[in-house]
């Protein structure tokens, strides 16, 4: 059988070895001649300049549409989302520059965080005997991406769903540091190697290193154990960047899923850092450029000085969804006989100031139709409104549905087991402020918005100490704020940066926050029926898969014995749970189990 490109590239993912793939015939740049080195012998130099583009983080956004509020896609700062968009900004690049001086990548998380990628992982799953196209797939295939690098959301929905997506798709997944558990070679190609052909002759190589996050050993546990294996993003490009120069690289850019921060979001669970794309750039020379994901941040432009060769690599990260799209801009000079980076920049670009590409909504056009009317589906009624708006700050009606649900979930899996006479505790986060449940007819897109994660439910054992300890964690959420002082709730939370999602309201017990004292020390009157909490107390807390796998580096829960682990999301598990009641009516469920206070008077 001939070695296509397809054939090669499916060889290199199980072999491990890089994919070299040639770029096709290029236009004629802008070969500007200049007063230089080869001027100086009667020579003008030769330069060429070239486009990289990149996007990250699009999490199943295809279209300019909110699945969950059923209404175009809009935000405060009136940004769109979606490749349709992206498609015709990429489009004005290629014209601009030369589509053949131009190449378009990606960071990684690609296939989860909309109803679209969730239809077709779990509804219509493309892993069925003929099965559809992943939507993502055939939209990045239609806008031609060259390469992208795997994100951690990648792996929620399991490694052969990741190997149908990846078989669909006509440009490598990259992943150098995701190795096969057992050979501990990569599982994925780790590289691409681009060939630009110039006006001069002598082509251009620009290498894509593709990284990922070694917090996947930790969130997806359940798929990765002993299967694969993540090693830190700076001790793979230590390995791999002196190679790709060895190969012939002329610039090496980095796709890494891994923000810019060099924090860690599960502590010491494994011994390697999220987010560590500013430490690769500072660490490991020979690297130009770094596509930066996973932090949902917008960097245009960061320049980080190499330590050892004293070059600045250039990083830039577009805002999630496909808000953004970074553009590189590179200028490269023949020098001793090689080509060289005389100048590197970059830049964002807002896809709200374009319309999105037909071809792309064209295409996709009945696969939109269908998750909207999945979406749409009537599973019950609920008695009175319930928003998250104030949830951040309060103990709201709609949380407590979460928690009621899990704790009813969790109670009748150990009924008539060892652990039945425990009391059950439950966890939940505020993962939307613009969700909630409406009062009259209840859609699935409601559930969908109220738990928009894949996370699946667990059941583990912890003490009255411990249960304090986790609620002293997660109220560092909150910013000091002195007795008498105003409150204001755009500026209450969110201290040091912890997201909505990593701040848990705890319900079977009651407590009050203290957010006059510092945080270490505001939980009080931390009580269960009525009396104060023993610390050798034992209690059952459901809690997401994500947090009893260390996400978040909540205390405890990690290490706390499993009693009781379900397969099913908690999303659908609400969804049949509203199914099954007919009606939802929060008189039977809402209490206020937890308050904000400042020395014993509340906030609110």
């Amino acid at each position: 059988m001939p070695l296509n490109r397809r054939t090669f590239l499916g060889s290199t993912a199980v072999a491990g070895a890089g994919a070299a793939l040639a770029g096709g015939m290029a236009a004629p740049v802008q070969a500007a001649t200049a007063e230089g080195i080869g001027a100086g012998r009667g020579r003008p130099d030769k330069r060429y300049a070239f486009t990289v583009m990149g996007t990250t983080d699009l999490h199943g956004n295809v279209f300019n549409w909110d699945y969950f509020t059923d209404e175009e896609f809009d935000d405060a700062a009136h940004n769109d989302v979606g490749l349709a968009k992206i498609s015709t900004l990429v489009e004005r690049i290629r014209r601009e520059k030369g589509r053949h001086n131009t190449l378009l990548i990606d960071a990684g998380d690609t296939i989860q965080g909309t109803p679209l990628s969730y239809y077709y992982a779990k509804v219509d799953p493309i892993t069925a005997r003929r099965g559809p196209v992943h939507p993502m797939a055939r939209a990045m295939n239609a806008i031609g991406y060259d390469a992208a690098a795997l994100g951690n959301h990648e792996f929620n929905y399991g490694i052969p769903l990741l190997r149908k997506f990846e078989e669909q798709c006509d440009f490598p997944l990259l992943g150098a540091n995701a190795l096969d558990a057992k050979t501990l070679r990569p599982a994925f190609a780790p590289y691409v190697i681009k060939k630009l052909r110039t006006p001069f002759g002598r082509e251009v190589r620009v290498a894509v290193l593709g990284l990922t996050n070694p917090g996947i050993a930790v969130w997806d546990k359940a798929n990765v154990q002993g299967r694969m294996t993540f090693p830190g993003l700076e001790e793979q490009a230590a390995r791999w960047v002196p190679k790709l120069r060895s190969m012939g690289a002329d610039v090496v850019f980095v796709a890494a899923h891994s923000g810019t921060s060099g924090t860690s979001s599960y502590g010491d669970q494994i011994p390697h850092v999220e987010n560590a794309a500013a430490l690769v750039a500072e660490r490991v020379p020979g690297i130009d450029a770094i596509l930066v994901g996973h932090a949902h941040a917008e960097v245009a432009e960061r320049r980080v000085v190499n330590k050892e060769s004293g070059r600045e690599v250039v990083l830039s990260e577009p805002l999630k969804w496909g808000q953004r799209l970074t553009v590189f801009d590179v200028e490269l000079v023949w020098e001793r006989g090689r080509w060289s980076v005389e100048s590197l920049g970059s830049r964002v670009l807002n896809s709200n100031t374009v319309e999105e590409d037909r071809k792309v909504t064209r295409l996709l056009a009945e696969e939109h139709r269908e998750v909207v009317a999945y979406v749409n589906q009537v599973i019950g009624t609920s008695t009175a409104a319930m928003s998250t708006a104030d949830a951040p700050w309060r103990d709201e009606p709609v949380i407590d549905l979460i928690n009621h649900v899990q704790t009813e979930t969790v109670k009748a899996a150990l009924a008539g087991g060892e652990w039945a006479a425990l009391p059950v505790l439950s966890q939940a986060s505020c993962f939307s402020r613009t969700a909630g449940v409406p009062a009259g007819e209840v859609t699935i897109r409601d559930a969908a918005a109220l738990y928009p994660f894949e996370n699946t439910l667990e059941a583990r054992l912890l003490t009255g100490a411990q249960i304090a300890a986790y609620l002293e964690f997660s109220a560092r959420y909150y910013v000091r704020t002195a007795a008498g002082a105003p409150v204001d709730t755009a500026k209450l939370t969110n201290a040091d940066g912890i997201p909505d999602y990593n701040y848990d309201a705890v319900s079977g017990l009651t407590y009050e926050i203290d957010i006059a004292r510092p945080a270490g020390s505001r939980i009080v009157n931390l009580r269960f029926e009525g009396k104060e909490v023993d610390p050798a107390a034992r209690f059952v807390l459901a809690v997401n898969n994500y947090r009893a796998s260390g996400g978040g580096n909540f205390p405890h829960v990690a290490a706390a014995q499993q009693v009781w682990a379900n397969s099913e999301e908690i999303r659908n598990t609400i969804i049949a749970w509203v199914r099954e009641a007919g009606s939802v009516d929060p008189g039977t469920f809402a209490s206020v189990d937890w308050k904000l206070t400042r020395e014993g008077t509340p906030v609110f």
